[in-house]
Formats: structure tokens, C-alpha cells, sequence
């Protein structure tokens, strides 16, 4: 199986990774589009020469090594991947070639997340957006719904959500996704030393999460345009 899981930033993406990685039969791919997003985009993000100088340019080259099956003699390849890293004139159309999950979590919490690793994130940065239109788009392709996780309920009930999400790909649950080492994954993109700080030191899903964070004005407008997209892909759950 190659699995896609779609999400933007400060998403629990991460966390997820850890625990499909934490499997036997699962190889894991981090975010395999964001060198090419940074080539195309010119985005100064934290990091950016050392993801440009170890990562993948070539959009095209990338597309390709997401449908290779066995990777690291593996039967299923994990690949996380930020949706707006999807960007519009790259070609889509592998996609529909591969199993998709969708992770949502609240724009509010996204955001007071993201402004701490990065000031001023637009609505292009944090991904709402492009996560409902490649959404659409495998839905209008195969007239089927892949299917969408909430963070929220992640760690309300982790294995109460990952059994039902396994079984919904076909997949069997393994009680080893509940748990894995702290210090990251050794597949990490480089530059998870800047963004990975509380995930490195977990060695599971974190507690339930509480009330929605007070965001500045600034924010909370930005957090209403990206609500109805996430009200949006919640409807389709």
C-alpha cells in the first residue's frame, strides 16, 4: 500500500508519521514535495538552503518516487505530505493512483501553533485551501471519499480513531502505532530540529486537547478565512 495523508501545518502530521512508522511493514517519506515547493515559490522559510541542498527540486522527479512501492523493502510506504506543498501547476494525477487520508484540525489551533515557529502565516502557508481542493479533486475523480481524521479526536482516543481509520483503508490496526521512541524518526526531514521540537520528545499522542487558543486580530481574521474550508472537509467526515 502507498498511503498519501494530506494535512497543513501544526497538524498532528507529524505524530501520525511516528506512529504508522513505529509499524514493521511501513517505510515513511516526510514531506517529499517541500524542496520543490521552496525552488518554485522562492519562500524564505526556517531552513531553506538545507532542505533545497538535500531534498528534491524536480517536481516531476518527486511525482515519481511517490508511486515506487517498497521502499526500504517494505510492503507499505507512508507518505506525509502538506498540502500546500501541492502546488496548482504541478501534476496531480498520481494521486489517484495511491491510497489518500485526510488530516483536519481547527484553523484557530493551527494557527497559534504555526506563529510560534513562523510570524505571520497567510492563508496560502497553513494549507486549508489547497487541503479541500485536492480533496474535490480525488472525489470528482474516482466519486469515492477518502477517508478524513480530526486531530482533535486523535488524541481524545487514539486507538479508538486509528482502528477505524485502518479498517477504512483496509489495513489491520498494530498496538504498536500507540507508542513510539521519543527523538524522532530517522527518516525526519532536516528540518525537524525547527519544527519537531514537541513531537521529538513524545513517545505518543499528547492528552486531549483543551478550550480553542485567543488569537490577535491579525490572526483571527486569517483564522475566518481558513473556517470554512475545515467546516467544509468536517462535513464530509
Amino acid at each position: 500500500m502507498i498511503l498519501a495523508v494530506w494535512s497543513g501545518p501544526r497538524n498532528l502530521s507529524t505524530s501520525l508519521m511516528y506512529s504508522f512508522g513505529a509499524r514493521s511493514d511501513f517505510s515513511i517519506w516526510d514531506e517529499p514535495y517541500y524542496a520543490a515547493y521552496l525552488k518554485e515559490t522562492g519562500l524564505n522559510h526556517p531552513m531553506r538552503k538545507e532542505i533545497l541542498d538535500l531534498g528534491i527540486q524536480d517536481h516531476k522527479t518527486v511525482q515519481s518516487a511517490c508511486i515506487v512501492e517498497n521502499r526500504e523493502d517494505r510492503p507499505n510506504f507512508y507518505q506525509k505530505h502538506q498540502t500546500h506543498h501541492m502546488l496548482a501547476d504541478f501534476d496531480r494525477s498520481w494521486i489517484l493512483d495511491v491510497t489518500n487520508i485526510f488530516l483536519i484540525r481547527h484553523p484557530a489551533r493551527v494557527i497559534s501553533s504555526y506563529e510560534k515557529k513562523r510570524e505571520n502565516p497567510t492563508l496560502n502557508d497553513i494549507g486549508f485551501k489547497q487541503q479541500a481542493e485536492i480533496f474535490d479533486f480525488i472525489c470528482q475523480k474516482t466519486g469515492k471519499r477518502p477517508p478524513i481524521i480530526d486531530s482533535y479526536n486523535v488524541r481524545k482516543n487514539p486507538e479508538k480513531e486509528l482502528r477505524s481509520l485502518c479498517s477504512s483503508i483496509g489495513l489491520n490496526f498494530d498496538t504498536e502505532m500507540l507508542h513510539w521512541p521519543s527523538g524522532g524518526h530517522k527518516n525526519d526531514g532536516i528540518w525537524a530540529s525547527h519544527w519537531y521540537n514537541s513531537a521529538w520528545n513524545s513517545t505518543g499522542f499528547l492528552p486531549q486537547e483543551g478550550p480553542l487558543p485567543s488569537l490577535t486580530p491579525k490572526m483571527q481574521v486569517l483564522c475566518d478565512r481558513a473556517l470554512p474550508f475545515y467546516e467544509k472537509m468536517c462535513a464530509e467526515d
